[in-house]
């Protein structure tokens, strides 16, 4: 039975099509209420709680914003289909790939919605880990599509050979590399066997890998699924702007897929809803590869900083191939996020089943982690001037 977009929505109702459009669905943990009377003197928190790039888009990003809407902002008051079209040949050209292998989306996660709905159901489920980042798993249960969660491995990292075996008469399998939240990532050659594996034992199943952390890694054996996933049309690759082009604000995303698999991705994907200055960042950004790695630099400097801290101090840390790290306090989630909020730090959200040891921390500017440890010190009641 050919079954659209348009008539899923009908059948969906209005309520539901708000939903598939993208629109944002409130959840507790992105409403923190950390204004409290200690927050209130100063200018306001320290944000390490959503893996945000602190230095935003950078001057290039920025002068051709103003100067699209300049002088007098008559250009957003236009559709931006031909800017669109710019993005996307932009994002071809970057990775030397066609326009036709390019979808764009709202942030990475309508490329991930729109995969959701396109290959999971109630028979058909999504196979995923836990803890990951967890777009797909709300959005399939949001669906009443069948979800199936696969625990870490004692490395912290995703369990490949059972998520395999899983993948058996699945609709989709999400793989997050580098994994969100324990900032561990996986070499190119353990990716490739178990994508194999799961296309062997199950060849209906599609594959969704999500490099939103790419551009931070550093292990010189990682490598982007990109040019997998324009030869195979059961992979699709995801990319977001909102990590190193520090363009969370804007919400532009993108996937990467055969002509094939982005066909049928578009038959549930609404196509107009990246916004003016997110594609006239991300058309210029993506193309900045010097400042992507400057970016990367940066990260790295101010994320090793932050570990060799905690090490110092007497608590490990995976390694962390991203812009957060995940660390093992030792204490409650709650209760050390709530400390350093009392000290106009935030820190990431509970992770469970690790919530009662663990701990997620956005990486800032350098400057910026020097004062959180100061913060960490006091509530993990350790000497900072020693674990510095």
């Amino acid at each position: 039975m050919s079954f659209s977009r348009r008539a899923f929505v009908k059948t969906l109702g209005v309520g539901g099509a708000a939903a598939l459009s993208g629109a944002y669905i409130p959840r507790a943990y992105d409403l923190p209420s950390f204004w409290t009377p200690a927050l209130l003197a100063q200018e306001g928190p320290l944000l390490l709680h959503n893996n945000e790039n602190p230095l935003g888009p950078g001057d290039k990003v920025l002068n051709a914003i103003r100067e699209h809407i300049a002088p007098d902002g008559a250009s957003v008051g236009r559709y931006p289909f031909q800017l669109m079209r710019n993005l996307v040949q932009a994002i071809a050209q970057r990775f030397d790939v066609q326009p036709g292998n390019v979808i764009l989306g709202t942030g990475s996660t309508q490329v991930l919605r729109t995969a959701v709905m396109r290959y999971t159901s109630s028979s058909k489920p999504l196979v995923t880990a836990t803890p990951t980042y967890e777009e797909c798993t709300q959005y399939a249960q949001l669906l009443g599509h069948a979800v199936v969660e696969v625990g870490l491995n004692d490395r912290l990292m995703l369990d490949l050979d059972e998520m395999a075996e899983a993948a058996k008469g699945a609709g989709m399998v999400f793989l997050n590399n580098p994994n969100n939240p324990t900032a561990t990532v996986y070499p190119a050659d353990e990716i490739n066997g178990c994508i194999d594996k799961i296309l062997t034992a199950s060849p209906d199943t599609r594959i969704l890998v999500d490099e939103a952390y790419h551009d931070y890694v550093t292990d010189p054996r990682h490598e982007t699924q990109i040019p997998h996933a324009v030869q195979n049309n059961r992979i699709l690759a995801a990319r977001t702007f909102s990590k190193a082009h520090g363009m969370a604000g804007l919400r532009t995303g993108y996937g990467i897929a055969h002509e094939d698999m982005i066909g049928e991705l578009r038959e549930f994907h609404s196509g107009n809803t990246v916004n003016t200055p997110g594609i006239i960042a991300g058309s210029i950004s993506i193309l900045d590869i010097q400042r992507l790695n400057e970016e990367s630099a940066r990260n790295t400097e101010a994320r090793q900083y932050t570990i060799d801290w905690f090490k110092n101090a007497g608590f490990d840390a995976t390694d962390s191939q991203t812009n957060f790290i995940f660390v093992k306090t030792g204490m409650n989630a709650q209760e050390f996020r709530d400390g350093n909020r009392e000290n106009g730090v935030l820190v990431g959200r509970n992770f469970p089943p690790y919530e009662e040891e663990w701990a997620r921390i956005s990486i800032g500017t350098l400057e910026q982690m020097e004062q959180a440890t100061e913060s960490f010190a006091k509530v993990l009641r350790v000497n900072a001037t020693a674990a510095a």
